[in-house]
């Protein structure tokens, strides 16, 4: 199987959405962040391909016929270029609304996770790919500077529409819904709403357990030290 769709828009620009649309178009599966982080298979190609190994796509994306979202939109280039016939898809939105949705979900999820959690092979894994695929390889450790990520934005932009010609290019925003989409991609229009996938509430209550997470050392150690005050006075 080969892809034959390749979604170029960063993470936060309804690539959810688009995800789901694309599979109830008969494109399934629609690779996304959702599939690396529960596989081990997959997070351990994305991670050898954070730390510079060189990628094996076919094997990557065995089973998917489209791909959005990171971390695979951090290399529309690499795809577009090994699957030639793919078309390509720049999901897009306002940088101070995309911004601000980043900085509520997927960039404090990373950045925030505890020190003490990596000590965990799977949760230092995860840290190791977001950052070698997303944070540091595009936006150079500096998401937080919000000048500098929006140039990063605009280039980004900027690149993807200068590389494709109109016929394999699609420059979309999920609230223009099917039509544009279908025409695109030759699809008849379906009868359902365009599917509008919205979890950031979901992505918060992710946060939250994170941060709360960072509580668990004082914890086990106020427990140990009570438990340690009690074996003493039975003594």
């Amino acid at each position: 199987m080969t892809l034959k769709i390749i979604g170029a828009g960063f993470g936060r620009t309804g690539t959810l959405s688009l995800k789901a649309a694309l599979e109830q178009l008969g494109y399934y599966k629609c690779h996304h962040m959702l599939e690396v982080m529960p596989n081990d298979s997959q997070l351990d190609a994305w991670h050898a391909i954070s730390q510079g190994e060189t990628p094996d796509w076919d094997a990557v994306f065995e089973g998917f016929q489209a791909s959005v979202d990171f971390p695979s939109s951090a290399y529309w280039r690499e795809l577009a270029e090994h699957y030639p016939d793919a078309k390509i898809i720049l999901t897009t939105r306002s940088f101070e609304s995309w911004y601000d949705s980043a900085s509520e979900t997927i960039y404090p999820v990373s950045s925030n996770m505890p020190g003490w959690m990596l000590i965990i092979p799977k949760v230092r894994k995860i840290k190791e790919m977001t950052y070698g695929t997303i944070w540091d390889r595009i936006f150079g450790g500096m998401f937080e500077d919000k000048d500098a990520t929006r140039q990063v934005f605009e280039q980004h932009e900027a690149d993807v529409k200068a590389a494709f010609s109109d016929d394999r290019l699609l420059v979309f925003h999920p609230k223009e819904g099917w039509e544009p989409l279908c025409a695109f991609l030759g699809q008849p229009v379906p009868e359902t709403a365009f599917p509008n996938v919205n979890d950031r509430a979901e992505f918060k209550k992710r946060l939250s357990m994170v941060q709360r997470m960072r509580y668990v050392p004082y914890i086990l150690g106020g427990l140990a030290i009570l438990a340690a005050l009690i074996a003493y006075q039975a003594f």
